[in-house]
């Protein structure tokens, strides 16, 4: 049990970092979208798992090559999308949605790809499949929803520079999961 609870946990923690840099952007912070946030990130961290351990093992050398370079794009893409947006003027910023269901799409799918080698894992170490997505999932959405709000406070202290902050966050993320597949 320890195990799948520190699993999910650090699953969690890329959910978290994300939608911190989510809600420093809302104006106005709504559960309605924090839950939106955390069904996103914490569905996908289900789902992911789930396809992992369907997978089985036969593709496993497939994905480990090429996962890690995919999380990398995306969040790279996305905060560097963010950073330069940090320098638009406060007229240009009024239109954009974060909380789209492409942008938040596409990040859930960054943040979930290391719970693909967890559901692998789940596989190989003959898990209980349900119960462990079941806890990864809770954590997911715990953390993301928390998250959306300490954002939208810690947005409160950094003003104008939240954007900035939030795409380097999206950058490091992907820099960390980059390095920790290349490195580790």
């Amino acid at each position: 049990m320890w195990e799948i609870v520190l699993i999910a946990l650090s699953l969690a923690l890329d959910c978290f970092a994300v939608s911190v840099a989510g809600g420093a952007l809302v104006k106005k912070p709504r559960f309605g979208n924090a839950a939106k946030i955390g069904m996103f990130f914490g569905g996908f961290q289900v789902l992911m798992p789930v396809i992992g351990w369907a997978l089985g093992l036969g593709f496993k050398k497939y994905i480990e090559r090429f996962d890690h370079w995919v999380a990398f794009g995306l969040l790279a893409a996305i905060g560097i999308k963010m950073i330069v947006e940090s320098f638009e003027k406060d007229e240009e910023k009024k239109n954009r949605d974060i909380l789209n269901n492409y942008t938040l799409f596409i990040l859930a799918i960054a943040t979930s790809i290391d719970a693909l080698a967890v559901g692998l894992s789940i596989a190989i170490l003959k898990m209980p499949l349900v119960y462990s997505v079941l806890i990864i999932g809770a954590f997911a959405f715990s953390l993301s929803v928390l998250g959306y709000f300490v954002g939208h406070k810690a947005a409160k202290f950094l003003k104008k520079r939240i954007e900035l902050a939030g795409g380097i966050i999206l950058i490091g993320i992907g820099v960390k999961i980059l390095l920790e597949h290349l490195i580790f």
